[in-house]
């Protein structure tokens, strides 16, 4: 809370000057934590901005405030043509007063978490009307009882032996580090009370500085040695602050986290291509398993007479090669395994060479997109980013946000569905039509997506493992073994007026698989 009482002892005479004589135009909001007066006269226009979402407690008071057309409320209306004809700070209170030619009273209470704007009759005791109604206490309060009458004098400082929050409880964060920087609170008590009319002999002429502390901008009245800007006027120095902190940290926030996850996106891309171009050399450098059933094929007859274990020349290699089968397994069944074998693994080359060449794409246009990012200068460009780049849009968007869980297997994003409502939202708008998608049989369950390209099809691992976890966030879950369907995303489709989560589906395959959930090998990105 950067607003206290020590700086608007000195703003509120400066909105006295500004204000008063000013007709209040409109009040209205276009977000449930920020409050607009427009004002003017014959000459001018000013405005009041209130942003009391805590902690970012801010104040600014620009010319022009451009209207939304859209998504905007009128508040306060019972004080639209009233005239300011004064603002004037409550003595040693984070709350100052509009007073108004009919007698009512608009106060700003600016305490931290339970900050809030009330309007009162004239003489009134609890107020007319709240911005924020859920803070119930201010619902009877009466806004003289926030005037306080403090004694500064050296007996009670004496009496309080030097505590300096009990003494001045409106000092503040900033000041009460001055003070520590000072060695306050090792200090005898003569030199404390030295030290506190240093301190305030500087509040009391104060130059405003923003300064940025633990990577937050602040307001000092202090002087500070590395301040952003300084300002005489406190007007400008509260705009400042509410630029600074509110709109340009609020800014920079959104832009670092949007930059965190495209590099993390990157990182991910770039360490699957690097463990997957190894695994691909290992098959390159690995023989075959034909290779093998080439072997036993040459020697079946080496098995006869029930012999089940047998010492073989590999004609490959040269070296002698032990061959097991495994009880009542006849030689040939287990060539043909091997065969079989060595065309999956020659399908899982071709795949892993097709995945890490759609990767080293993707990290090319991660790399561009990240260039393209860090030049946003404000939140204008960062939102023609965001809608230039809408197929990022689950990059974009808070993890909690999203209506499904993200797994990544093999390289694959797999999403899963948290709701039935959440399932229609990831079909509506998130699913395109050549992902797969999949659902445990004929009970309720997740949706399950694995996002893919066009004529794409996921290797059978990955596809058994969506199809596990479709399984598991189902009904089946507890179950040996269930019937997952699944079919290209295009042949799924929802029907008007149907019950959340119920779709109609066309082509589907069916595959049996243990329900699996998440673990080491699969683990969710957001929740």
């Amino acid at each position: 809370m950067h607003l206290n009482y020590h700086f608007l002892k000195f703003l509120c005479p400066e909105l006295d000057k500004v204000f008063s004589g000013k007709e209040i135009l409109a009040c209205f909001s276009q977000s449930k934590d920020e409050l607009i007066f427009q004002t003017g006269d014959d000459s001018s226009e000013r405005f009041i901005r209130a942003h009391l979402l805590p902690p970012q407690i801010y104040l600014s008071f620009p010319e022009d405030f451009p209207r939304a057309k859209r998504n905007t409320i009128n508040l306060f209306e019972e004080i639209i043509g009233d005239t300011i004809k004064s603002c004037r700070v409550l003595s040693f209170e984070r709350a100052f007063i509009f007073e108004l030619t009919s007698g009512k009273v608009l106060l700003i209470k600016l305490h931290g978490n339970r900050s809030n704007i009330l309007l009162y009759e004239k003489d009134g005791v609890s107020p007319l009307k709240l911005f924020r109604n859920e803070i119930s206490e201010d619902k009877d309060l009466d806004w003289r009882s926030l005037d306080q009458i403090l004694d500064l004098s050296q007996e009670r400082f004496e009496s309080l032996e030097g505590n300096a929050s009990q003494f001045l409880p409106t000092l503040g964060t900033v000041p009460r580090a001055w003070l520590k920087e000072r060695g306050y609170p090792e200090a005898d008590l003569e030199t404390k009370w030295a030290l506190m009319q240093d301190l305030l002999d500087i509040l009391d002429t104060p130059l405003y500085s923003l300064a940025e502390k633990s990577g937050d901008v602040v307001l000092s009245l202090l002087p500070e040695q590395n301040s952003k800007s300084t300002f005489s006027n406190p007007i400008q120095a509260a705009n400042e602050l509410f630029y600074q902190a509110l709109v340009r940290g609020n800014f920079e926030k959104e832009k670092n986290s949007l930059l965190k996850k495209y590099k993390d996106q990157l990182k991910k891309h770039q360490s699957y291509i690097l463990k997957s171009s190894q695994k691909l050399e290992e098959l390159r450098n690995s023989a075959p398993p034909s290779n093998l059933a080439d072997v036993i094929m040459a020697n079946l007859h080496e098995f006869g007479n029930g012999i089940s274990e047998k010492e073989l020349l590999d004609f490959y290699t040269g070296k002698t090669i032990k061959v097991n089968l495994k009880p009542n397994q006849k030689p040939q069944d287990l060539a043909e395994s091997l065969y079989r074998k060595s065309k999956n693994r020659q399908l899982e080359w071709a795949q892993l060479e097709k995945t890490i060449n759609q990767k080293i794409e993707q990290v090319e246009k991660l790399k561009s997109k990240i260039e393209e990012l860090e030049k946003s200068e404000d939140f204008r460009k960062l939102k023609i980013f965001k809608k230039t780049h809408g197929e990022d849009k689950v990059l974009q968007k808070d993890a909690s946000a999203l209506p499904f869980k993200v797994f990544e297997f093999e390289g694959f994003p797999i999403w899963v569905g948290k709701s039935a409502s959440s399932n229609d939202e990831m079909l509506r708008n998130y699913t395109k039509k050549d992902d797969l998608w999949l659902h445990a049989r004929m009970v309720p369950g997740s949706h399950v997506l694995i996002k893919l390209g066009a004529n794409d099809f996921p290797p059978i691992p990955v596809l058994e493992r969506a199809a596990g976890l479709a399984a598991f966030y189902s009904k089946n879950k507890n179950e040996t073994l269930a019937p997952v369907i699944y079919t290209r995303a295009k042949y799924v489709r929802k029907v008007k007026g149907s019950a959340p989560g119920s779709v109609n589906v066309e082509r589907e395959k069916v595959l049996m698989i243990p329900p699996l959930g998440p673990d080491d090998t699969i683990s969710p990105k957001n929740s």
